[in-house]
This record gives structure tokens, sequence and C-alpha cells, in this order.
């Protein structure tokens, strides 16, 4: 697809940004490698305000090789049921496949295609504030404040026994057979 300055980084962006969110999640580089991570961010990301999708590097195929050995990395390290799929960006997908050992619960909401009012709730995970413990993803709680962990996957597990009654009630016994596969409850 054409580049699209300010909206779309180039090919050579992403390659330093898979670089960058494997470093963030804990991959380690020897010094070498780190100067060279150093240097191509000179390059491409200088430190005053540039707009992105116009930098290049002359010879990007080191980046690219370090790109893919990152993006390996961080598939190894993905949650069960889970992987990390390049497109224009790095995406956390669910494995859509229900002879995995492990079934993602938002792997069975993608493939149910259906309005399911549990679905939000049993895909939720559970992570504690200041306030008490909370059933939600990253950005929203939608229950909670609980006053223990084992009270806030409760609530979450109880969201996913009526997912399954619910895949069931829409014909889906395929999906609702999936359940025992489930992973826990993510606790943070």
């Amino acid at each position: 697809m054409p580049l699209e300055p300010g909206r779309k980084r180039t090919p050579d962006e992403l390659n330093f940004d898979v670089v960058g969110l494997a470093r963030i999640l804990g991959r380690r580089l020897s010094g070498r490698d780190e100067l060279q991570v150093r240097l191509w961010q000179n390059e491409l990301r200088p430190t005053h305000t540039r707009q992105c999708g116009v930098h290049t590097l002359a010879e990007p195929e080191l980046l690219e090789q370090t790109a893919a050995e990152a993006l390996a990395w961080l598939a190894e390290r993905a949650p069960a049921g889970y992987e990390f799929v390049r497109t224009d960006a790095v995406e956390l997908r669910p494995v859509l496949d229900l002879t995995a050992p492990v079934v993602a619960v938002d792997a069975v909401i993608e493939l149910a295609a259906t309005t399911l009012p549990a679905a939000r709730l049993a895909a939720a995970h559970v992570r504690r504030t200041g306030s008490g413990w909370y059933a939600g993803n990253a950005v929203c709680n939608w229950s909670g404040p609980h006053e223990t962990e084992a009270a806030a996957v409760a609530v979450v597990q109880a969201a996913r026994d009526e997912l399954v009654e619910q895949l069931r009630a829409a014909g889906r016994e395929d999906l609702a057979d999936t359940a025992p596969r489930w992973p826990d409850v993510p606790v943070s």
C-alpha cells in the first residue's frame, strides 16, 4: 500500500517499533546491539518532533533481521490462546483455531459473530487498583470494586458460565464446548 506520511509508518519505522516493543516487554540486547538500536533511533526517531511515515534507512537489512528476531521473541511470549501478528502494526490477536489446546474467550466471541450480552465481562481480566479489585480491560472497568481478587474472578467466571449458555441458545455448541479449554481468568 502507498505510504501515508503522518498516518502510516514506513517499513523501517515499523521495524524499529517492533524492536522497541520487544525491549519494553523485557527483551535484552547485547551492548553492541543496544548501540545499534540507538543509532537507528537517531536516524528514525530524532528527539525533536517529526512526522511519522517519512523516515527510512539507507541500509534497512539489519533492522529487518533484528525486527524479525524481535517478533519471534514476542511470539514465544504470547499468552495462551493468542498470537502476535504483524500487519501495519504488531497486534495481539486470539488464535481462531477451535482445536487448539487453549482457546481464548476472545476467539470464541469473535467466531460467534453475534451479540452475546455476557461477552464483554466474560473476556475481562482482573486487576487491583487503590480502591479494590476490578474486572475489565486495559481501558475500562466493567465490574467492581470487589473486596478480594477471588470475588472479582468469580464475577468473570459467572459471566463465562452465562456466555456458555448464550452460545448454546444461539446454536453454537461447537463454541460452547471449548469452555473447558478456556484459560484461567487473567489477574494482574
